[in-house]
């Protein structure tokens, strides 16, 4: 892991100008705030894997960025790959005082936070495929440009890790199919607002669901999540565990943060893990 403080000096490429570590704590970081230390770094293979290796041993609030990742991962074990100061890289560490069976709503989450907060800074709409994938319109079409993988990490911790694609042209998306913020229109994204919107969305959205003992209804998490979600009410194709697949129109989410979806023979099933398609109607 190859750190540096502040990246303050001239940089080649004017287009990815690096982030301020020092201005970003100077923002973000406050003693009766949740962020308890910001770290940016130049490179590091996962933000996610250097921060669970250390949990146990932080204070709940440590954030780490990282200006280029090498071993990035999304979920499903997929690889998440960008060029160096293309893209948003971080983790937090959270310690959440709620009962353990609710923790499966911290990633849901973290995608209305993240989705909220880069809206109201690039002023670009972003809306959430479940679990917690942003997505962003680029020429008419859905494109995915970020994703969360959240881990359990030391004794009493989840790590939540964001990687957002934000200045990527189309010959650097890592599939066709991805976004980026410059894709959907945003002509000079800037990372460091970007940032600050995200993990100030993330502090509010989480405070209020931890003083709600984690209840997704009390916390209004439940209802904000399925404004933003763009997979109710479509039709679906839920590629499950054990090479089983599940279509139907997913209509709810459940209690526990499972995406329900309606089958052709009149029942329904709550899918808790697994990978979901859009279908064209």
């Amino acid at each position: 892991m190859t750190s540096s403080d502040d990246f303050d000096r001239p940089w080649s490429d004017l287009d990815r100008p690096p982030l301020k570590a020092a201005n970003l704590r100077g923002a973000l970081v406050r003693p009766d705030g949740l962020w308890t230390s910001l770290d940016v770094v130049a490179s590091t293979g996962s933000t996610n894997t250097d921060l669970a290796a250390r949990a146990d041993g932080l204070p709940e609030g440590a954030v780490l960025v990282a200006e280029e990742q090498t071993e990035g991962r999304g979920r499903l074990d997929r690889t998440w790959t960008a060029p160096a100061r293309s893209g948003l890289f971080v983790s937090v560490l959270l310690k959440p005082g709620v009962p353990v069976h609710r923790w499966g709503w911290l990633p849901l989450l973290a995608g209305v936070a993240a989705a909220s907060g880069v809206s109201k800074a690039a002023k670009v709409d972003v809306s959430l495929k479940w679990p917690n994938d942003l997505l962003v319109s680029v020429g008419g079409e859905e494109r995915k440009t970020g994703g969360i993988l959240a881990e359990r990490a030391g004794d009493d911790g989840v790590v939540v890790g964001l990687g957002l694609n934000v200045s990527l042209g189309a010959d650097e998306l890592p599939v066709p199919t991805a976004g980026s913020l410059r894709l959907a229109g945003v002509e000079f994204p800037d990372r460091d607002p970007l940032l600050r919107a995200v993990l100030r969305s993330l502090e509010e959205w989480y405070g209020t669901w931890v003083r709600a003992g984690g209840d997704p209804v009390a916390s209004g998490l439940q209802e904000a999540y399925e404004l933003r979600c763009a997979t109710l009410g479509r039709r679906v194709r839920a590629e499950l565990p054990g090479e089983r697949t599940l279509e139907g129109e997913a209509v709810s989410l459940d209690g526990d943060g499972r995406l329900v979806v309606a089958t052709e023979g009149g029942g329904t099933e709550a899918v808790g893990a697994g990978d979901i398609v859009h279908l064209r109607t």
